[in-house]
């Protein structure tokens, strides 16, 4: 009895030494286990600072903060990379930055820009109702399709839009049917388009994301980048302008106007409604690469320093030091 009792005991004792052992093990593991989410919590805490006190280019990102326009996008044009951006996927009113679309369909589908159109009487009395902007061709006036992409480009001319969806489709109402259409091929999820020219209308909007890839494919057309980067063209002579019609771009108008000396900005289209503000959608190169900027929302008008147009010098200064 006492030889078993012993043995009780001894295994008692070692059930109790085992359960203690066991108990060592988990706290070991338990420390271990906390040591490492400490580890992990100290290095993403590293890494986020280091991204807060390292430059945005360090990183490949520039940032957008701080410009006037409260909606920003900067893609960089050979990889298609987003940059930075800056509400990029809020709708916005595109105002007459929707004119690269209009541009776009006319290229794809005129065979020669020589071919000339009638810019019909009955478009203007509606533009100019609206205070459009227009570029000076007359009503009646046979222009060339060349002289209405330039047009539409450099001085914003809503009659060369019409002219064109009449031209394309028959009507403007049809060619915005188009405008759809092909903003649904190209992945412009979260746009819709209610006109050519860009007159203020509640179903007509659309991101800086989107404008900023519309653009991109674009200025794969060098019809379209030629255009989209004059600084003036002059329209070929018509019965109406013998001597044609001296057009000049917004952006470079304005440029000159706020003595904005930067050979980094190429080229662009400007855009202003009072709902939509101050536009731009912009061609930068900096150190060898290209980049395409659309801005868009910036406070002022026409007549306010061009707020727009700092935005791009702006990041072209961030380009740079990065």
């Amino acid at each position: 009895m006492e030889k078993r009792g012993r043995r009780e005991s001894d295994g008692r004792k070692r059930m109790a030494a085992q359960r203690r052992k066991r108990k060592r093990r988990l706290k070991g593991l338990l420390r271990l286990l906390a040591w490492v989410l400490c580890l992990g919590f100290l290095i993403r805490t590293a890494a986020t600072f280091e991204r807060k006190v390292t430059s945005p280019t360090e990183d490949g990102e520039v940032d957008l903060s701080g410009l006037y326009s409260p909606y920003a996008i900067l893609v960089e044009i050979q990889t298609g990379r987003i940059v930075g951006e800056r509400q990029s996927d809020v709708r916005i009113w595109p105002a007459s930055l929707t004119k690269i679309m209009t541009s776009l369909l006319l290229l794809e589908q005129a065979e020669d820009l020589e071919e000339t159109t009638e810019i019909k009487s009955e478009i203007f009395g509606p533009l100019q109702a609206r205070d459009a902007s227009m570029a000076g061709f007359a009503p009646g006036e046979q222009v060339s399709l060349k002289d209405l992409l330039y047009g539409m480009l450099l001085p914003s001319g809503a009659e060369c839009s019409v002219a064109v969806a009449q031209w394309a489709a028959g009507s403007e109402e049809e060619f915005t049917v188009r405008m759809n259409e092909r903003a649904r091929e190209l992945g412009l999820a979260d746009t819709h388009f209610a006109n050519a020219t860009g007159l203020q209308d509640e179903n007509h909007y659309s991101t800086v994301r989107d404008l900023a890839f519309l653009l991109i494919q674009a200025l794969k057309d060098p019809d379209f980048r030629a255009a989209f980067t004059a600084e003036s063209y002059t329209s070929s002579g018509t019965a109406e302008h013998p001597e044609g019609i001296a057009l000049h771009s917004t952006l470079f108008e304005a440029m000159r106007g706020a003595k904005i000396e930067d050979d980094r900005i190429l080229g662009g289209k400007t855009g202003y409604t009072a709902q939509a503000g101050l536009c731009l959608a912009s061609l930068l190169a900096v150190d060898g690469k290209e980049y395409v900027l659309v801005t868009a929302g910036a406070k002022g008008n026409h007549y306010t320093d061009p707020y727009h147009v700092r935005d791009a010098e702006k990041v072209c200064r961030r380009l740079e030091k990065g």
